[in-house]
């Protein structure tokens, strides 16, 4: 009777280990609040195809969408969306290093759809924001940088999920090893 108790032990150790190692490394729900997390990033950041997410609006979405969507756009054009003077937009482009219009062959600015895009968050940050130039310019930055971190992130979590699944397949051959020995 005593070597029931035992053996009841062990499996029940055995039991609690495989719960173990189940409830520290298969943590599925985890990685999926995760996964969802940044798909919702990701669909804000295809809307507003170049911007940072984390600075976008409603308000600047609809701005963005009535702009016309054109290749090319001239220094007055860019202003007149924006409602600012075209020196403004000058002044701009030395305080902000996203905004870099290329120049014509006549030395006159040509924004890409890209840059008007720039050029209104970068409105929407000192207007409607009321940040100064030089923290826009800071806040831009710190996107930049947490915009980086989680690109660094989702590998972390793709690394994780690889290493989950080996785990998942050592726990199985675990368990089909100690099936043959039973």
């Amino acid at each position: 009777m005593n070597n029931k108790n035992n053996s009841s032990q062990t499996t029940e150790v055995q039991t609690e280990f495989e719960l173990s190692l189940e409830d520290k490394f298969l943590v599925d729900d985890l990685v999926e609040t995760i996964t969802a997390d940044t798909s919702t990033t990701s669909e804000l950041k295809a809307e507003a195809s170049s911007l940072p997410s984390v600075l976008v609006d409603e308000e600047l979405l609809k701005e963005l969408n009535s702009s016309p969507d054109r290749f090319g756009f001239k220094i007055g054009d860019v202003a007149e969306l924006l409602g600012i003077a075209p020196y403004v937009l000058r002044y701009w482009e030395e305080e902000f290093e996203l905004l870099k219009p290329k120049k014509a062959s006549n030395n006159q600015r040509i924004y890409t759809k890209k840059d008007v895009e720039n050029a209104f968050l970068i409105r929407k940050l000192l207007y409607r924001d009321k940040f100064s130039i030089e923290g826009a310019r800071q806040a831009l930055k710190d996107v930049k940088f947490a915009l980086k971190k989680e690109k660094d992130f989702n590998s972390v979590i793709q690394k994780i999920d690889f290493v989950q699944s080996q785990i998942k397949s050592f726990v199985d051959e675990i368990k089909k090893t100690k099936e043959m020995f039973n």
